[in-house]
Parts: structure tokens; sequence; C-alpha cells
């Protein structure tokens, strides 16, 4: 059943790849989808991005074992600001602003919205720095999952999924991306209601409430509006966890891409129902731990505790093989959509923010060539990065998340909305996100129970310091603020005819 399963799966995403090849003739086709992706196929790409599979194995079962039932406050987070609002309050103007910049990429867009070259470099080189290794650790935790787990070799697991993310990435671009997309999507919501059934039905729970009275008994904070690490901590989740998408560039990517306006609201819907579920499955599950073990299991290669082990191994001793197959599909279906959205992500902040701006003569079939070279280099350099595992790549990959929102989020969405954001302004946004995140880190040591707070105040610090810096610094010219926010006034209108006639 294993193997049947597997070969329709990788047989779908060849035939995506190939499938999707013939449409993808210029860069923007290949990046974007050439702005034509519908409703569902943005909603599925934009919930299997944010939600990967360490959601499921790790992060899920470590907040609950902590939080209990408070964990369900991200479930909230997720689904209503990561999710509904995003789509909301970014994707129209996203799309809007962008077709009028004629604009791409997140480092492409801050540059010309700011008219800073310079900033376009920055941003770019932050997603270089922090995407790689976040891609390499995606690499790394599953291929460490499917060694202790499910008994297949790490460096095969490790090659494995690096050879199938890039036989439908490189061959199709966005468009074979959010086509497999739904099927993966489809996979992890099966995998989802099959992970509750099995849990429910467990003897150590015994169904929905007497788990609640069964979590009461262990200890009475777990079933508490906020658990034992206290309020602060689940704040700092939840905000890093929802507001975090608002500034994530393979996250933003999908407003880009969407085909019309009218694609938004069926795509905000969609995507919302996809959060609940799956987020519902995953925290629902993590609050239960402590039905099923009395402390963290010890991980048997390294000797100390490791709660990434319990939801596989909950799995493991609960669900019957096909399921657990079916779960297999769910963690390799999250993995390969989230590491094929930073693959693109980061293959484009070469191709498109710095080596286009060096050789703007290239042609377009030039430039599609460049981006499917750079996407299996940086493939194989996040899979070279895995197999190497040094010690470095876990700590930018525990804080890249925080680091790269917290540098975008005030930038990008003061941008979107505020016409007196100035370049300065934007450029002290950006760097107080980014030294917040990274100092804080590495202060705290990395702790874990820290870096959701450091996180959070990198995204929201920046939020209070841009517009403060932007009123007494020098605001953009009239004329370029009315072509980013396309006004129609006659002021507007007068200001681009005297540009015209100057430049004549």
């Amino acid at each position: 059943m294993k193997g049947i399963f597997l070969t329709l799966f990788i047989g779908f995403l060849l035939f995506s790849g190939l499938y999707c090849m013939r449409r993808a003739k210029t860069l923007n086709d290949f990046f974007l989808g050439g702005r034509t992706v519908g409703p569902w196929l943005s909603a599925f790409a934009y919930g299997t991005t944010y939600f990967s599979a360490v959601i499921f194995i790790g992060y899920a079962g470590k907040v609950g074992w902590g939080f209990g039932l408070s964990a369900l406050w991200i479930v909230v987070g997720n689904t209503l600001l990561g999710s509904l609002l995003a789509w909301w309050v970014l994707a129209k103007r996203t799309r809007q602003m962008t077709v009028r910049l004629n604009t791409m990429t997140m480092p492409q867009f801050l540059g010309a919205r700011y008219q800073s070259p310079s900033l376009k470099i920055f941003a770019a080189l932050i997603i270089f720095v922090f995407m790689i290794p976040y891609s390499a650790s995606v690499y790394m935790g599953l291929s460490y999952l499917f060694e202790r787990v499910f008994e297949i070799p790490y460096t095969y697991a490790a090659v494995a999924m690096a050879v199938l993310t890039a036989m439908y990435l490189v061959t199709g671009g966005y468009r074979a991306v959010a086509l497999t997309d739904v099927v993966q999507g489809t996979v992890m919501i099966f995998g989802v209601f099959t992970l509750i059934y099995y849990v429910l039905g467990a003897p150590q729970v015994g169904g929905f409430m007497p788990a609640i009275s069964k979590l009461a008994a262990v200890d009475p904070r777990l079933v508490a509006p906020v658990g034992p690490p206290g309020f602060i901590p689940i704040a700092s989740l939840v905000i890093l966890t929802s507001l975090g998408t608002w500034g994530l560039p393979q996250m933003v990517q999908k407003f880009y891409a969407i085909k019309d306006e009218a694609a938004i609201k069926p795509a905000a819907v969609v995507a919302t129902l996809f959060a609940l579920v799956i987020t519902t499955g995953a925290y629902f599950t993590g609050s239960l731990t402590r039905l099923f073990f009395e402390k963290v299991p010890v991980d048997a290669v390294t000797g100390k505790p490791n709660p990434d082990l319990m939801i596989p191994q909950i799995m493991m001793n609960n669900l019957p093989e096909w399921a657990v197959t079916l779960i297999l599909l769910l963690v390799l279906s999250a993995s390969m959509s989230t590491l094929a959205s930073l693959v693109l992500v980061s293959s484009s902040s070469v191709t498109i923010d710095l080596i286009q701006g060096i050789c703007p003569t290239l042609s377009e079939k030039q430039n599609v060539r460049l981006m499917r070279v750079f996407c299996a280099l940086f493939i194989a350099l996040s899979v070279g990065l895995a197999l190497a595992k040094p010690t470095i790549i876990l700590s930018l990959m525990a804080i890249s998340w925080g680091t790269v929102a917290g540098a975008f989020l005030a930038p990008y969405l003061l941008g979107l909305y505020w016409r007196g954001a100035t370049a300065k302004g934007a450029w002290i946004g950006a760097l107080t996100g980014l030294t917040i995140s990274v100092i804080f880190s590495f202060y705290f040591k990395l702790d874990a129970g820290k870096i959701p707070l450091v996180g959070s105040l990198a995204m929201l610090v920046p939020l209070a310091v841009m517009p403060l810096v932007s009123l007494v610094t020098e605001p953009l010219p009239e004329d370029h603020l009315c072509k980013v926010f396309g006004d129609s006034a006659p002021r507007c209108t007068m200001l681009v005819k005297n540009k015209k006639v100057e430049q004549l």
C-alpha cells in the first residue's frame, strides 16, 4: 500500500511539472504563473506554504505539552490574523501596486516603492542569508524524522526530497507548485481528520469530553484559558506565527500571482478554512500529548528528551498502517510545498533582484533558464547544507521567521497604505527589525522560550519606529506617489502630464 500511494504521489508531481513546463515561457510565467492563478490554486498554495511538516512533527507537540488546550489560541491567531485578515488587508493592494510598479518580488517592490535600489539589494541579501538555512533545516528535520521513525536513512530521505522538489519546480515553476499544492493540501486535510479520529479514539483519550477531564486531572492549568507558561509566551507565539506571515516573501508572493481582484474573496475563504482545519488538527493533537506520555520521550540517539518524537510515536502506536502511510504523505506534502516556495523565493533574490539589475538586456528565455538553474542550485545547496549538518544553520533557522518578517513587515505594510512612508523610514524600520531579532536572539543564546518574544518584538517595534522616522525625513516625490497609489485626482493627473512634458 505504501508503494502504491508513493508511486501515485510522485507520478502526479512529475505530471504537474511537465504539464506546466510549456506554459512557463517568460519569467513572469515561471515565477508568478503569469499572474493568472485562480482562487483555489492560490488559497492552497498559501496554506501549504504556511504550514510545513514542522507544525505536525515537533512544534504542535512541544507547544501542546507546555500549554495544554490554551495552545488553541494559536489556531485562532493563524486562522483569523495569519490567513483571513492577511488576505483582506494585503491581497488587493499588493496585486494592484505590484502591477503598477511592474514588480515581481518583495525586494523589487521595496526598491520601486521607496525609489531605493540599495534597499532592493539589502532585502535580497536578507532572503538569501535566512531562507537557504531555513530550507536546509526543513530537509534536516524531515530526514531525521524519516530516519528515526520510518527507518529511512537520513541521506536517502534528504536526497529523495530534493530530487522530487526539483523535478516539478524546475520544470513547471510556480504554476506547477500551485497545482501540486491542491493535491498536497487535500492529502493534508484527509491526514488531519484521520489523525484526530484515531487520537480521540485511543484508550488514553476516550473521546473529546473525557480528554478534557483527563487533562484537568493531570493539571487543571492545562484546560485553563492560559496554560502554565503564562500570557506573554502564548501571546508571543500567536503574534510570531500569525502576524509573521504578513512580512514573509514566500507568503506575499501568492498575492502577486492571483489572477484578479474577484478571485481574492473566494481565495480568502478557502485559505481560512484550510488554516482552521490544519491548525486545529495539529495543536489539538499536541495538547493531548500529556495523556500519552508521563514525560517527554528520550531520543535513543542523543539520550536527551526530544518533544519532536511525541506526535510520531502517538501515530505509530495508535494508527493502522494505511493511516500511518497517509500521515507520512501529509508530512511529505507539507514539507515539499514549503520547500518549493522557499527555493522559488530564494532563487528569485539572485535571478530577478540581483542579476537582472546587472544584466538588464537578457532575453526572457535567458531569464527563465537562469531561474531554473538557480532553483536547481539552491535545492542542491540546501540539501548539501542539510547533509553537512552545520550548527550555524540551525541557529539561523531558529531566528529566520522573526528576522525576515521583522525586516520586511513595516516597510511592506506601511508602503501599501501610507503615502507618508519615506525611504529613510523604510531603511530604519527594516534595520530595526533585523537588529532586534539577531542581537537579542543570540543574547538569549537562542533560547527556544525567548525566540517567539524576540521575533514578535522584531515585527511590532518597526511599526512604531518607521512612522516616527518618516515624519521627520524627506518625503518621496508627489508624482511618484501618484504612480504608486494609482491616483486619478486632478492634481496627480496634472503632475503626470507635466512630467511627460518635461521629459519631451
